[in-house]
């Protein structure tokens, strides 16, 4: 890609020669306002946003990744001994009573009126020692759903991952676009400036017309380019997790990567790491896990109980037959075993282990479908990948065409002998060309990102 500093040394001189011939010969309003235009934009104080340090902020603010991380720590919060049943529960209980009574009878036995308090406590074991290996199969299948959620957070995280390397790659073709079309604009200027100074010396009218049109139009390629590299920043802040608004810039070249493998290692690679694949994997795991335990209500169950109460209650009687308070107080405790074997429940453990194969079924089918589906994909990115570099070859080697065809008619120019139509045709040639690199070497990078997904390269 051309930048306006690195043009040819005979371009350099035309533009030196088009401005001392516009500050002799045009009014000094008009020389003011090229100058202006001429002036370059002042360096932006923004600092560069490098690949790797937008990968890092993304990882560390943007939402998607926050919430996939969140999930996965649910996952694990699930698993041990507690959640699968292998430890008993204990509970306790107590309670405090008043009571009050008011009697009128001519029986010698009663208390007559009477208050009476008391209160209770009671400890609770309850411990299940065999349940059809329901426990076992349980812990089971939590460390498979925690492993599930570990493998759906790492899929969503290089998802997210590369959903930031592409609009990060998006700012760069749009800044480099922008680019492209402010040299345009800089030839389109200095062509104009000169047609100007050429018709002030009675030069043809027509070429300083069409040379203002070509202007225009460029200026307006350059608004509007500047409008999507605006947005495409902004989508690249949204991604990292920032305000839209935030000041960004990309680096004109991101870091050069390195070669990939060839396709059969690439294929290898997926079945071992690709995270949609391993997800799925996990998936058939917990299926098989539910299946084991649906059937361990077909085995009866055995648990352990121990109890143990106090009890202390007082009755003060208006009687005078009683001079004292009645006070009770009362210890009890009690262990056992209870063995219980559900005979029938409406055939609901037998509809419970049916369901539970058929989603099992269900994962295997959808874990076979996802190995073939990545194997596709790979194959299909692959070559995508390489179609699109023999199209980036092509167009580099007719941006060197386009490049000397632009050198030899910016000379033609300097002599007055080449028309404003086939200047701008090769101004145009040339920009196409060089916007067509651009948006070709992006195509390869995209495919390049998507290939690494795949084979679960992504460095997270």
């Amino acid at each position: 890609m051309i930048r306006l500093r690195c043009v040819p040394p005979t371009i350099r001189a035309t533009a030196a020669v088009a401005a001392l011939l516009l500050a002799l010969l045009v009014p000094d309003a008009v020389a003011q306002e090229s100058a202006m235009r001429a002036r370059p934009s002042p360096p932006s104080t923004e600092a560069t946003l490098g690949v790797e340090d937008a990968i890092r902020i993304a990882l560390e603010r943007n939402h998607r990744i926050r919430i996939a991380r969140i999930n996965a720590e649910i996952a694990r919060n699930r698993t041990g001994y507690g959640t699968a049943g292998f430890l008993p529960t204990l509970d306790a209980s107590g309670s405090v009573s008043l009571a009050e009574s008011r009697q009128e009878t001519n029986s010698p036995f009663s208390f007559g009126n009477s208050n009476t308090a008391g209160w209770s406590g009671q400890l609770a074991l309850n411990w299940t020692l065999f349940d059809g290996f329901r426990m076992f199969a349980e812990a089971r299948r939590y460390d498979e759903l925690a492993e599930l959620g570990t493998q759906q957070a790492r899929a969503a995280i290089e998802q997210t991952v590369v959903s930031v390397l592409r609009s990060y790659l998006q700012s760069v073709q749009q800044q480099q676009l922008l680019g492209v079309l402010e040299e345009a604009l800089a030839i389109s200027r200095l062509r104009f400036e000169r047609a100007g100074v050429r018709r002030d010396l009675g030069g043809s009218v027509s070429d300083y017309l069409n040379a203002q049109i070509a202007f225009h139009n460029d200026s307006s390629a350059v608004l509007s380019q500047r409008l999507a590299l605006e947005i495409a920043q902004r989508e690249l802040n949204l991604e990292l997790g920032r305000e839209a608004t935030t000041p960004l810039r990309v680096a004109d070249e991101p870091v050069p990567e390195a070669l990939l493998p060839d396709l059969d290692e690439l294929i290898a690679m997926a079945l071992e790491r690709n995270a949609d694949l391993r997800t799925a994997e996990q998936t058939l795991r917990a299926a098989e896990s539910s299946v084991r335990v649906s059937r361990s209500a077909f085995f009866p169950r055995l648990s352990l109980f121990a109890n143990y109460g106090y009890s202390d209650r007082t009755v003060a009687s208006s009687s005078p037959r009683f001079t004292e308070d009645i006070r009770t107080q009362s210890a009890d405790a009690a262990v056992g075993l209870n063995l219980s074997l559900n005979l029938f429940n409406g055939f609901r453990s037998a509809t419970d282990t049916e369901q539970a194969e058929l989603e099992r079924r269900t994962s295997a089918i959808a874990l076979e479908e996802t190995q073939m589906r990545i194997e596709g994909l790979l194959r299909e990115q692959y070559l995508t990948m390489e179609t699109r570099k023999l199209t980036l070859a092509l167009e580099e080697a007719n941006l060197t065409a386009a490049r000397r065809n632009l050198d030899l008619q910016l000379e033609r120019f300097e002599t007055a002998t080449v028309t404003s139509l086939e200047f701008r045709d090769a101004q145009l040639q040339y920009v196409r060309a060089e916007i067509a690199v651009i948006v070709a070497r992006f195509q390869v990078r995209i495919s390049r990102l998507e290939l690494q997904r795949l084979a679960g390269e992504i460095r997270i």
